[in-house]
């Protein structure tokens, strides 16, 4: 599997109904800005956290930032400490909006 998703892929499954574990690993100002309804859990808070998602170590995880960049950290992170299909949403946000508006 695609280690990314593309913002159309996302937006056709959350169209559908698909329940996905999503995680934005922006700051809490950001979410307040806009989100497309993820847990959010910041990337500097993710370590702290990962206990609380063992559950789904198996399970698609989808995380997202604003661009990409820390939710490719955060993937990168998670991947090492035994989550085995995380995927980062290609772009973030700004392709989202870009894309779709908000």
């Amino acid at each position: 599997m695609d280690p990314n998703i593309t913002v159309e892929e996302l937006k056709n499954r959350l169209d559908k109904g698909e329940k996905l574990l999503i995680i934005d690993v922006r700051e809490p100002y950001e979410f307040a800005e806009f989100n497309i309804g993820g847990r959010l859990i910041p990337l500097g808070e993710l370590q702290g956290k990962l206990t609380d998602l063992e559950e789904h170590a198996d399970d698609e995880i989808i995380v997202y930032c604003r661009s990409g960049a820390r939710s490719a950290a955060a993937q990168g992170f998670m991947m090492k400490n035994g989550f085995s299909n995380v995927r980062n949403l290609s772009g973030g946000m700004l392709a989202w909006m870009d894309r779709f508006g908000s």
